[in-house]
């Protein structure tokens, strides 16, 4: 089982509230989304649209159940998870249609995900939250058969940030365990990272793992999380968001904590604002060395050009802290970049840019209401 998880800066208290129940009570309940039987599509149902839609788009087409109304058998019962809202589901589903089928049909051919693609998609309203380490659990591939997507009652269509952080990017990341459960990817992209991995402490690790030659701070969690990540990333990411990888990636980075402090924020730039004491040296976080985006000092957050003066009237000058890891971080992402490549044509016949150039030209530039009217136009 393949989780991608992501870190929670406190971990939630889960408090239980007790119900009053109204005696003698004659209202009308509304639509529900759970007909006594499930396996028949009955136009007279309130859920009947999406599930014609579903049946038509992946049962049928890829023989793959997209499930949504979170039967007890699918899901692990030490999670404590509620179902996708309706609407909610509506969305993900022409938006797995639109950003993940459409694409590798258009890339790889119409036969790739019926021969290849998952059997099961699992909607869950909430996230999987686990307590022990932290973090929360936004998807799993088990078996290379079922991808479970949660917190779609969390969903915003139109904030492309977050789209793409919880499904767009989880879609590819899942889909990619899939791929290499199905054909083992090459062995040597688990040595350009060797000794690196932290499968314990991943969590408090930051944007230094760039430096290390990791995409994301869960990609050095371990190899195979490390070689979905950096697919996903490369897939997902827009152009910028991608360059300030490789230039994090290409930096040197320090703390500003001690070794026993689990809350130690990394910086890559720095400067002096007392006649260069280096006891007075201030960290930028995070920093570009073309100008000083946020200085904090003594707990208040400051902005500043480079070249402009702090209120002691110094001009500001940017140090940029030295790499001393060994490890040019951004050349290590790109070998990893390289070997999915080749690998995507060796095993798959796919062209890893083609579908990069794909999925974001559909990423940017969807239109939800139209592509929500091929479930609500249905009759």
């Amino acid at each position: 089982m393949k989780k991608i998880q992501y870190y929670i800066s406190a971990l939630l208290l889960v408090a239980v509230a007790s119900m009053a129940m109204s005696s003698c009570s004659e209202d009308k309940l509304g639509p529900t989304i759970f007909p006594d039987v499930d396996e028949t599509l009955d136009p007279t149902s309130y859920s009947y649209q999406l599930d014609k839609f579903l049946k038509d788009n992946y049962l049928d087409k890829y023989n793959l159940t997209f499930l949504y109304k979170l039967p007890d058998i699918s899901t692990n019962m030490n999670y404590n998870l509620v179902p996708a809202q309706y609407d909610n589901a509506v969305d993900l589903a022409v938006l797995c249609k639109h950003l993940w089928f459409d694409v590798y049909d258009t890339i790889a051919g119409p036969d790739f995900l019926k021969l290849y693609g998952p059997r099961i998609l699992l909607m869950v309203g909430s996230p999987a939250l686990n307590v022990s380490s932290g973090s929360e659990t936004v998807g799993l591939a088990e078996g290379g058969v079922k991808i479970t997507l949660f917190k779609v009652n969390s969903m915003n269509v139109n904030n492309f940030q977050m789209m793409n952080d919880l499904y767009f990017h989880t879609m590819h990341h899942e889909f990619a365990h899939i791929l290499h459960q199905t054909k083992t990817y090459p062995s040597e992209f688990n040595t350009i990272s060797v000794g690196k991995y932290d499968p314990t402490n991943w969590t408090g690790r930051g944007l230094e793992v760039t430096s290390l030659g990791f995409v994301t701070t869960y990609a050095s969690s371990e190899y195979r999380e490390d070689f979905a990540e950096t697919i996903a990333c490369f897939i997902t990411y827009t152009d910028p968001e991608w360059n300030a990888v490789l230039n994090y990636a290409a930096r040197g980075w320090a703390t500003d904590a001690s070794e026993d402090d689990t809350d130690a924020t990394y910086y890559s730039f720095y400067y002096y604002p007392n006649n260069d004491s280096e006891q007075d040296k201030v960290a930028l976080y995070p920093s570009d060395e073309r100008n000083i985006a946020r200085v904090t000092v003594d707990g208040v957050v400051h902005t500043y050009w480079k070249n402009e003066r702090d209120k002691s009237g110094n001009r500001i000058v940017v140090y940029a802290v030295e790499d001393k890891d060994g490890i040019a971080g951004d050349e290590a992402i790109l070998q990893k970049v390289q070997i999915a490549r080749q690998w995507f044509h060796d095993a798959w016949n796919v062209d890893l840019d083609s579908l990069r150039k794909e999925v974001r030209k559909r990423q940017m530039h969807y239109d939800m209401d139209s592509l929500r009217r091929q479930v609500y136009n249905i009759h």
